[in-house]
């Protein structure tokens, strides 16, 4: 099991920080840099990622959804989704059930 609450690098201009997480649900916070792209996956948690600063491109299924700071966005379970950074940003992202790949490291 990694130490959760500790910074880590993710992609290149991304660094997260996961919480401890409850039995059902979790959440970590997401830094970019301008420019920085969270690579577009997928998984079967439903996510709520909400903005805590700057703007960032969502793209969810093909689809182009624009976040800024104070508003948030819902993926669904399964979707492909990615992110690119228009400015430094911050996000918060919730996840449910527990995203064990994240809790382990892997």
């Amino acid at each position: 099991m990694k130490t959760l609450g500790e910074w880590e690098n993710a992609e290149p201009g991304v660094r997260r920080k996961i919480f401890p997480p409850g039995e059902r649900l979790m959440m970590m916070e997401v830094h970019f840099e301008q420019g920085a792209e969270g690579y577009e996956h997928s998984h079967p948690h439903e996510q709520l990622s909400y903005c805590l600063k700057g703007s960032f491109e969502f793209f969810i299924n093909g689809e182009k959804h624009l976040l800024r700071a104070g508003e948030t966005i819902f993926i669904p379970g399964g979707a492909r989704h990615g992110t690119k950074a228009l400015e430094d940003g911050a996000l918060l992202d919730t996840f449910t059930p527990l995203r064990q790949d994240l809790l382990e490291g892997k």
